[in-house]
């Protein structure tokens, strides 16, 4: 890593993230987080980042963590900004309006909370998906913990057919969930 470089890079026989995009995208989000720029930045953008995947290209990890604190750091302001002109009980009562979009799909029987991937295409298995959907139940009626990290590092195996969710909805409900908790954290 030279002292220029942002993060780590990969060997030459291994794909990371193009370092100049990168780059790019971490300078726009200092001078927006600094008010530096026109250009508005939210934790949704953030989190719907993608950069292209080329040889000797940035650690992927690396970047993904930065992006994680980085989205952490936008909610936090955001949180901050908004306590500070409306009051935390105006905050809370806006999280918990948040949660309630998310709760149509929560109340769903087992394999019916998302619509399953197109014809012969692979999906998420909806049993793992249903057992992280248990969880944010969980968290939101009995107050068992849950963090946004644990949300972000969920993985799911993927399968065909009648056990399988489209992927699409699911990382959209995700991170919306992910949005919540992070207001809260």
């Amino acid at each position: 890593m030279s002292s220029t470089a942002l993060f780590g890079t990969v060997s030459v026989l291994r794909t990371g993230y193009d370092k100049d995009e990168v780059d790019e995208f971490f300078d726009h989000a200092r001078q927006a987080y600094e008010g530096r720029t026109a250009e508005p930045l939210s934790a949704a953008d953030i989190q719907a980042t993608t950069f292209e995947l080329v040889r000797r290209g940035y650690d992927t990890h690396e970047v993904d963590a930065a992006l994680d604190r980085l989205e952490a750091a936008f909610v936090a302001r955001q949180r901050a900004e908004f306590v500070g002109s409306q009051g935390q009980e105006a905050w809370m009562g806006a999280l918990a309006e948040r949660a309630r979009t998310l709760y149509g799909r929560l109340g769903r029987p087992a394999g019916e909370k998302f619509a399953p991937p197109e014809r012969g295409q692979h999906g998420y298995d909806a049993d793992e998906v249903d057992e992280l959907c248990d969880r944010l139940v969980g968290y939101f009626d009995r107050q068992e913990p849950l963090t946004s990290a644990e949300l972000r590092a969920a993985t799911f195996r993927s399968v065909r057919g009648a056990g399988a969710y489209a992927e699409g909805p699911v990382d959209a409900f995700i991170a919306r969930a992910i949005e919540v908790l992070l207001g809260v954290e």
